[in-house]
């Protein structure tokens, strides 16, 4: 029996000293001191489990979720109604436990769920190589413009639409800065991205598909502005709606990425999920973490194998394009079983149906007194407001309701300081919209009394 030894003061300071560092405490010195803590952790006295258990209970039950108020949040996030297989197959102890697929002789189910999950992403997107998928959304753009930078050494810019999710740019900038990369914001100009002039120090050209504010962009005219000043394009993509939209494979774009949460994951306060990485056959030596693939026996029997892995694990550390360690192996295949539920048809009717309800609850949004667009573009899923009353407050009165009406803009986009970002899904029936309309409208009037009434 293995028994714990704690760490010996005389074992700290020996470790102190053998890398050269004072104190433990000097270990945490990059850390803002806003962010530290500065004393010992309050912990209460042992509790019995049940007391514990009913603590737990309490504080989540603090928690709301979209079974609790009708919610049209969205901003990358979306409520989609997860099918009951999605549950009975992942929750398959052969998918759940295995932790990676080194032995393929034992790891043909996972290898073969990897490589249909593959083949749905490049069906997608238009791409012929996909990976086995990346930690999530923001992190795959991160990704994307590390393969930028590797295969265009000499550039050291990126041009970056305010269209791409604020996470995305944030993870984008932090990496850059590590890489020695300049980060150009391109404008909006009535909700589409508008590219500057590209020079040969753009490495590569970022945008999303459609853009955070819901515009659908005309991708293929700065694919080629991009193609022509030698950068690669690179478009972060909600993955439901290109059942509708031109993949990015046939607009020009060297590299899809996105969040795939909406393919058969929930929402789960946030996590976990799953990001899809998808490039051109040029690129495939730089994709970052792991490609199943198919392959033949002896005896010509199909089977399945890790074909590439790009990860310093498994090549020399200065040749690696990536530290994944783990893919989203289990939450991928909760896509692939998803898009399977839906079929080819199926994922078409979802996107059409979304895109009517979306468009029936921004025209109702449209005519209310005190809302407006934010801009004309069309749109698939979402779209943004501007409203006559200060946002938050509209908010408060909403929830009051039991409706969530989407999400504040202001915070990442100072000039929508009242706008407001609406989803639909498929879970927001017509009836649910026209609660919206009649709840919003109503905090919109309310709120812009009271501000006449303070004014007077």
């Amino acid at each position: 029996m293995t028994h714990y030894t704690s760490v010996t003061d005389e074992d700290r300071r020996e470790m102190l000293a053998a890398i050269g560092v004072a104190s433990v405490e000097d270990l945490f010195a990059d850390i803002p001191a806003t962010l530290r803590l500065g004393r010992p952790l309050a912990l209460d006295p042992p509790r019995a489990e049940q007391e514990v258990f009913e603590e737990l209970r309490a504080l989540a039950a603090r928690n709301v979720s979209t079974d609790d108020e009708v919610s049209f949040l969205g901003a990358g996030m979306y409520d989609h109604y997860v099918p009951a297989l999605v549950d009975s197959i992942v929750s398959r102890s052969e998918f759940l436990t295995p932790y990676t697929p080194y032995q393929p002789e034992v790891s043909q189910g996972t290898l073969q769920a990897m490589f249909e999950y593959q083949t749905a992403i490049s069906e997608l997107t238009g791409l012929p190589i996909s990976n086995a998928s990346v930690y999530e959304g923001p992190s795959a753009v991160g990704a994307a413009g590390y393969v930028a930078k590797l295969s265009q050494p000499a550039r050291r810019r990126f041009v970056v639409s305010r269209g791409l999710h604020p996470h995305a740019r944030e993870v984008l900038r932090t990496l850059s800065h590590g890489w020695g990369m300049e980060v150009v914001e391109a404008p909006l100009r009535d909700g589409r991205t508008e590219l500057p002039r590209l020079d040969d120090e753009v490495s590569a050209v970022i945008l999303q598909q459609p853009n955070f504010l819901g515009a659908v962009e005309d991708v293929a005219p700065m694919a080629a502005a991009a193609r022509a000043a030698g950068a690669l394009t690179i478009c972060a993509c909600d993955p439901l709606p290109l059942a509708l939209l031109k993949p990015p494979g046939e607009t020009g774009v060297d590299i899809a990425v996105g969040e795939g949460q909406s393919l058969g994951n929930r929402l789960d306060f946030g996590g976990p999920s799953f990001g899809f990485f998808a490039v051109t056959e040029a690129l495939i030596r730089r994709i970052p973490g792991r490609i199943a693939g198919e392959a033949r026996d002896l005896e010509g029997r199909r089977g399945f194998v890790l074909t590439l892995q790009t990860r310093e694990q498994h090549i020399r550390r200065e040749k690696a394009t990536s530290n994944i360690c783990t893919a989203q192996a289990l939450n991928a295949l909760a896509a692939i079983v998803y898009l399977s539920w839906l079929g080819r048809r199926g994922i078409v009717e979802l996107a059409e149906l979304t895109l009517r309800r979306t468009a029936y609850a921004r025209r109702r949004l449209a005519e209310l007194k005190g809302v407006s667009l934010a801009h004309e573009q069309p749109v698939v899923r979402e779209f943004a407001l501007r409203l006559d009353a200060p946002v938050e407050r509209v908010l408060a009165r909403c929830r009051e309701q039991g409706v969530n009406p989407g999400y504040p803009l202001a915070r990442e986009y100072p000039e929508l300081s009242n706008g407001l970002l609406v989803a639909i899904t498929e879970r927001r029936a017509r009836a649910d919209i026209d609660r919206l309309v009649d709840v919003l409208g109503a905090a919109v009037l309310a709120e812009s009394a009271a501000k006449l009434g303070a004014a007077a």
